[in-house]
Formats: structure tokens, sequence, C-alpha cells
């Protein structure tokens, strides 16, 4: 039997500075390949190539990639300074309407780190250019030095809401992450549900209220690892589920729904 597909969005790239190219990590393939159960496809994330409504039907769900490039502040009504960083525009005009045309339908997507901050955009949510610029918070991008196992390392707590869709999932109110980003959610959109927060207060794991779908979304990178990691694998192993579920007539897996 054919695997359910993942659309995984692809971020563009300049090769040596001068060959552009979609990409994204082997580790999202890994992820979803190997705990997730699917078929990871690359998607060339830009309205020259592909439209909203041919995704929605050529694939099962969605996996919306960390990446370099932010969302441009015209997104969320805001203007464009230096400490916004570089930008993708060709993938906001894609994931943005995606994320929103997948929640009206209960098309399921996974959303981490820029994907969790598209999420929130997506349904009129604002975010902080700059995380450790703000007073009280910890600097949550990822060390400048170091081996990937170093800057994967687990670094804080996430705690979730007590009985909350996180915590249902992970069977704990607590868990240790990883952090590498420095964006963040500043005013969460509408439906969009902070479920779990950093110690200093950061939103990490989040979800859209009433959605007939899974809509879960973390500011972490579970993808790192995916299959040895605690909290990685029960997230996938979840994503997945929901992805075959909705590639088996749309049905639902629950957990979220009760929410």
């Amino acid at each position: 039997m054919a695997r359910p597909k993942v659309g995984i969005i692809g971020n563009s790239y300049l090769i040596n500075d001068q060959y552009p190219v979609h990409a994204g990590g082997t580790m999202n393939s890994e992820a979803i390949a190997e705990v997730a159960g699917c078929m990871p496809l690359m998607i060339p994330s830009d309205p020259r190539f592909v439209t909203v409504g041919e995704l929605l039907e050529t694939f099962d769900g969605f996996l919306l990639t960390g990446g370099r490039p932010n969302v441009h502040p015209n997104e969320y009504g805001e203007a464009e300074t230096e400490a916004h960083g570089a930008f993708d525009r060709a993938r906001d005009a894609i994931t943005l309407p995606l994320v929103r045309a997948c929640v009206e339908r209960g098309q399921p997507f996974l959303g981490i780190c820029r994907g969790f901050q598209e999420v929130n955009v997506a349904m009129g949510g604002t975010l902080h250019p700059e995380i450790r610029d703000l007073p009280g918070r910890m600097n949550h991008r990822m060390p400048p030095d170091g081996t990937l196992e170093e800057k994967f390392a687990l670094r804080h707590t996430v705690k979730f809401n007590s009985g909350g869709v996180f915590h249902r999932l992970f069977g704990a109110e607590e868990v240790m992450t990883n952090t590498l980003h420095g964006q963040g959610i500043k005013r969460p959109g509408g439906r969009v549900v902070i479920d779990g927060h950093a110690p200093d207060g950061t939103p990490e794991a989040v979800y859209i209220k009433d959605a007939p779908g899974f809509t879960l979304s973390v500011q972490w990178h579970p993808e790192w690892e995916a299959a040895a990691d605690p909290v990685s694998r029960p997230l996938f192993e979840a994503f997945g589920a929901a992805v075959r579920a909705w590639a088996a007539g749309g049905g639902q897996t629950g957990f979220q729904k009760s929410a």
C-alpha cells in the first residue's frame, strides 16, 4: 500500500551565492519517513510553480519547516526593520494561505520554528523580531559555534497547560527541548491557543481552537533525531496518524478535537 504523502515546505537558497535552489533539511524527511510513516516530498514553495489548490489536492498533510528567512512583517501589518532579518516572500505567498485552507478543511499540518510562526501570522497574529532583545527573555538563537549535536542539544524546558493537548500527547506537563530561533509570537492570532511556554514566557507550543484537523505547531526543532527523542517521536507519530486518517477519507484521530 502506498504511504500517504506529506509535502515538506522548501526554502529558497543560493548555492555559492549564485545558484538558486529549493532545499530542506534531510532530518525533516527522516522524521516524516521513519517516525510519521509517510512519504516525504519537497515542495518548491513559490507561487510561480505551484498553487495552494494543487497542493491541497496532491498531498495528504504538510510539514511547515524551519528556515533562516523570516515571515515578512508586512504580513502582520508592521514595517520592515533590520531586526526582522532575511525574508522569503515566495514562501510567504504559499504557506500563509495554505495554513488557512488546511484549518478550514481539516487537512493536517505540523509547524516547526518558522512554520510555527507562519501559523500564528496566517491566523492574524504578530511576531517579535528578536526575542533576546526583550526584557527578561533568554537568547533562544542557535549557538554560533560547535557541532550539530551541540547546536541541537536540549537547552530549556517547555511547560504545557495542565490537561491540554500537548500534556495529553506527551504524558507530561514539562519536557526538555532544543531552541534555535530568533523571533517569536508577540500577539497570538485568532483561535491560536498557546499551550506551552519556555521558562522566560516565550510561547513554544500552539494549536488552532476548534479546528477539525491536526494543527499542532512547536517553536523548537523536533525533527532532530526524532526517532530517538521521547518528545519528538510521539509528536511525529501523532502527525502521521492524522495524515493517514486524512488519506483514508478525512477522519480525525481525536486527541485534538476534544481540546
